[in-house]
């Protein structure tokens, strides 16, 4: 297979989106993936507080759609950096063919963006919070747990739809490999939580105009841009200026900005307007511009309504707990606006203790909780 047939085989690779999460609790007798052998999570139930599972090397599948995996030392994230990044989607995927996968035989892997919310805030005893909710159609998701040679461990949340879909014959037997997949969603995710209290998102602005900076930096994508500050930035201003260090490149020519919040509780978004980065101070962002200027406010009208509705909540409370984060994200969800796109996943990361919870596909009683080792 020429090398060519693999970039058009798989340049759709990488798309993005993000949104605001929140995780409920129930008591839970089931145990997803106890029947996985020694390598398995161990996942226990009877929690009032939700399903605790911890993540191993072996992806299991937690409920129908919804993966868990755990990927220990190189990820080869400082390679690609030190070739220059890459500028479009088809160039993260020639990386991983010649550094990462050669010795997997890779022939068709192909991967819109609809609304998605971030929300900041604290707790009573000063924690800071961070939610996030997903929206898309009904896609399978994975978690993935990164402990990397080189860089901060984190927790990521990946659509594997974007990685795995219309493939058949020999690779998708080479994506039945965890090694694959879980390498391939290292530089795709979407959002996620470093040891350091770190936290990132990225959410789609509906807009003709696209991302595609060109000033003779090292070149990123929006994926492998988050990537790089799950791996190497402690807070919002190391992540700020990592970015100055890049040109940015939008996958999919999608306009996008990033939400960005750190345990010291700060929280901004990062927004490209005219392919100049802007930083707006804010603890809520959705689907369209917060920049000062003639971009203000473009965007869907359900967005501006999301926005409001978080604006709303955290006026109510100088607080959140994790159930109240839960709770907001759960009211701007897509089942509130009778659409057929969904929330496919919630997250709310405690960025002051590395706790994760995380729901699937708007089940606000199951909560799966992980713990970021650190």
């Amino acid at each position: 297979m020429g090398r060519n047939q693999l970039l058009r085989s798989l340049s759709a690779l990488f798309i993005l989106c993000l949104g605001l999460t929140g995780c409920s609790a129930r008591e839970e007798t089931g145990e997803p993936g106890a029947n996985k052998g020694d390598d398995s999570p161990a996942v226990y139930g009877e929690n009032p507080e939700g399903i605790r599972v911890t993540p191993s090397a072996e992806i299991v599948e937690l409920e129908d759609g919804f993966f868990l995996v755990r990927h220990d030392g190189d990820d080869g994230f400082e390679g690609f950096l030190s070739q220059g990044g890459a500028s479009s989607d088809g160039e993260v995927v020639a990386y991983l063919a010649e550094n990462l996968l050669s010795g997997f035989d890779l022939d068709g892997i192909v991967g819109g963006i609809f609304g998605c919310s971030t929300i900041a805030s604290e707790n009573q005893a000063g924690e800071k919070l961070f939610g996030r909710n997903f929206d898309w159609e009904n896609c399978e998701a994975m978690i993935v747990a990164s402990y990397p040679e080189n860089g901060y461990a984190s927790l990521s949340t990946v659509n594997m739809d974007f990685i795995t879909q219309n493939v058949s014959g020999a690779v998708g037997m080479a994506l039945q490999a965890d090694e694959v997949k879980t390498l391939a969603a290292l530089y795709a995710p979407l959002d996620g939580m470093n040891e350091a209290g770190m936290a990132v998102s990225v959410n789609m602005i509906q807009d003709f105009s696209t991302i595609n900076q060109n000033t003779g930096k090292p070149d990123l994508t929006t994926t492998t841009a988050i990537r790089l500050l799950l791996n190497q930035a402690a807070d919002v201003d190391e992540a700020l200026a990592l970015l100055n260090q890049y040109d940015m490149h939008a996958s999919m020519g999608m306009m996008v900005h990033f939400a960005l919040a750190d345990a010291s509780g700060r929280s901004v978004a990062v927004e490209y307007v005219d392919n100049q980065m802007v930083v707006i101070e804010t603890p809520v962002l959705t689907n369209f511009y917060l920049a000062e200027g003639e971009k203000q406010g473009i965007g869907t009208q359900q967005s501006h309504e999301r926005y409001e509705l978080l604006m709303e909540r955290l006026g109510e409370s100088k607080t959140m707990e994790m159930p109240d984060m839960r709770d907001a994200l759960d009211s701007v969800s897509k089942d509130n606006f009778e659409e057929f796109a969904s929330t496919e996943w919630s997250a709310v990361f405690n960025l002051s203790t590395g706790e994760a919870w995380y729901y699937h596909r708007e089940n606000y009683e199951t909560c799966y909780r992980l713990q970021l080792a650190k």
